[in-house]
């Protein structure tokens, strides 16, 4: 029996940051650069598309835009959240969570990763780095039916 793929299809507002600043500082980004970043990352808008287990995800914020598609279950390149390449791997964690590891491509760093969650209220976005963990509830859920 196939299982239902939940519906993350649509715009979302971000409703809470947690610890984004902190998360910066782990990653050693200088003091100016997580200012401008937390500022600008107050409200961003995504942008959520879906076919089946593709997804492609639009983050826009006062500062920059970023765009990423993937599959779930097939490894793919972005960049962390401080700007560095890595390949990451999502996979279904739940029947309604996509977990993702991302590897650095070059050098060294702290492990990062993402959760998205889809909740009776919204999707939930966590991003973890051990010991910050970075949480992001999006409501405001407009599904685009695609």
């Amino acid at each position: 029996m196939d299982r239902k793929i939940p519906d993350f299809a649509g715009t979302w507002k971000m409703k809470s940051s947690e610890n984004f600043e902190e998360l910066l500082k782990a990653l050693g980004v200088n003091v100016m650069l997580r200012k401008i970043a937390v500022a600008a990352a107050s409200k961003p808008s995504v942008e959520i598309t879906q076919d089946g287990e593709t997804l492609s995800i639009k983050t826009s914020t006062s500062v920059r835009t970023t765009h990423v598609t993937f599959t779930v279950g097939q490894e793919f390149n972005e960049a962390t959240v401080d700007g560095r390449p890595c390949t990451s791997f999502p996979r279904w964690e739940t029947d309604s969570k996509i977990s993702c590891e991302q590897s650095l491509q070059k050098g060294e760093g702290p492990k990062t990763s993402w959760t998205r969650e889809m909740t009776n209220d919204g999707a939930l976005i966590l991003v973890r780095f051990i010991p910050t963990i970075m949480s992001y509830p999006y409501d405001s859920h407009t599904n685009m039916g695609l």
